[in-house]
């Protein structure tokens, strides 16, 4: 698993390189070549800085899933399942539960549907309260993005830093649902007992064409259905991050306006201040500072806010929402989406954002939160009950809450 978080930052670097230049490039001449009206920014702003935000980590998605395709392939799953059985009865589950829990790693939907296979009520119920803490593909963007902002690009030996950084967040999400099963193992009451029966298949040579139609297919619903989502918040957040309730945009230019010529700031401080004061003006900003008082104390600004409530439809789209809102106003597109959020700086303060703190807080938040209302769907489909996801749903949340607090005034 080293080495392929290894492989993940590693390989994936020039092609994601390429992808975001050419999205730039696209961008720029979009906005050079299209006149001027409110359709062009919805496209240059909106739609394309949102959905960037998610295609430049294919390369990442599709390197995990061609590596894991391969251990599946050569036999490895089921072995897994079976070597694991008796650590697995420790914390309450199944030995079949490695294998949703190992799944999770991908999505936790499918993973929590794969329990189907335990028959022991209790087992199965423990393994879909657990399975959301393990990292999904669709928390690789966000990992990726503040990973940087937390741990130098720098090497032990081949290994990168920020891979073992991000292979320690995988660790603690797997720390947590096992000491959460744990919790629930003593809880949790029953007569059934538990036994592994499987098959362990021969050990072989992948099969390359499983292999990569594996990876197709997984990219492409990744990209497919995290881009039809993706589309229709960054649209909706275009709209309510561009309007504002009425005379509310004019009077915030103004107020940017006075301010700027009083403390004799620069042309481009200026916009700087005018396109902050009109984001906190707008829908969106209002939103964003209505819920700034429950996440301030994580270190999280109003942007931060938005970003959390828009990416609880899919975690994925907490990137996508940074470079929409980021864009906004914005008609330079040479810098990428990280390095778009590396230089945000408070408009007043004027020190940075995604201080160490903030990103770490951040990272931790969404190693532990339920970030994603899919998740919170199938476990009601598949326990018949509200009750359980609601129990899920709170104590993820608080647990994600408390670690992102206890970081941020650690490091603050």
């Amino acid at each position: 698993m080293l080495l392929i978080f290894h492989a993940l930052f590693t390989w994936a670097e020039w092609p994601m390189n390429l992808i975001e230049g050419a999205i730039g490039s696209l961008s720029t001449f979009l906005q050079n070549n299209l006149p001027e009206h409110w359709l062009t920014n919805l496209l240059t702003e909106g739609v394309l800085a949102g959905f960037s935000g998610i295609v430049v980590f294919i390369p990442q998605i599709a390197i995990l899933f061609f590596l894991i395709s391969l251990l599946e392939e050569v036999g490895y799953m089921a072995r897994a399942a079976f070597m694991f059985d008796r650590i697995m009865q420790f914390f309450g589950l199944n030995g079949r539960s490695i294998v949703a829990l190992i799944s999770g790693g991908a999505c936790a939907i499918p993973a929590i549907m794969s329990t189907r296979t335990i028959s022991n009520w209790k087992e199965r119920l423990i393994t879909i309260l657990v399975t959301p803490f393990i990292s999904c593909s669709a928390r690789i963007p966000v990992y990726t993005v503040l990973i940087g902002f937390v741990v130098p690009p720098t090497k032990i030996g081949f290994i990168s830093l920020q891979a073992l950084a991000f292979m320690g967040l995988y660790l603690l999400g797997i720390a947590a649902a096992l000491l959460s099963a744990l919790v629930f193992k003593l809880i949790l009451r029953t007569n059934e007992t538990s036994f592994l029966m499987l098959e362990l298949p021969a050990y072989r040579l992948p099969v390359m064409r499983n292999v990569w139609l594996t990876v197709w297919e997984k990219v492409k619903t990744f990209t497919v259905e995290a881009g039809r989502i993706i589309l229709i918040i960054t649209i909706v957040l275009w709209v309510l991050s561009s309007f504002g309730p009425p005379g509310s945009i004019p009077r915030a230019e103004a107020a940017a306006q006075r301010s700027a010529q009083e403390q004799k700031l620069n042309a481009e401080e200026t916009q700087d201040l005018v396109d902050a004061k009109v984001m906190e003006a707008s829908f969106a900003g209002r939103l964003g500072k209505f819920i700034e008082p429950v996440i301030k104390p994580l270190g999280f600004d109003w942007k931060i806010g938005i970003a959390l409530i828009t990416s609880f439809a899919a975690r994925e789209v907490f990137v996508a929402t940074m470079a929409t809102i980021y864009s906004i106003g914005h008609q330079d597109d040479e810098y990428s989406i990280r390095e778009k959020m590396a230089n945000q700086r408070d408009p007043v303060t004027k020190e940075l954002i995604y201080t160490p703190a903030t990103s770490l807080s951040l990272l931790l938040f969404y190693v532990f939160a339920m970030q994603c209302m899919s998740t919170i769907a199938v476990v009601r489909r598949e326990t018949k009950s509200w009750k359980w996801p609601l129990i899920q749903f709170g104590f993820m949340t608080g647990l994600a809450y408390l670690s992102s607090w206890l970081a941020y005034m650690w490091l603050s």
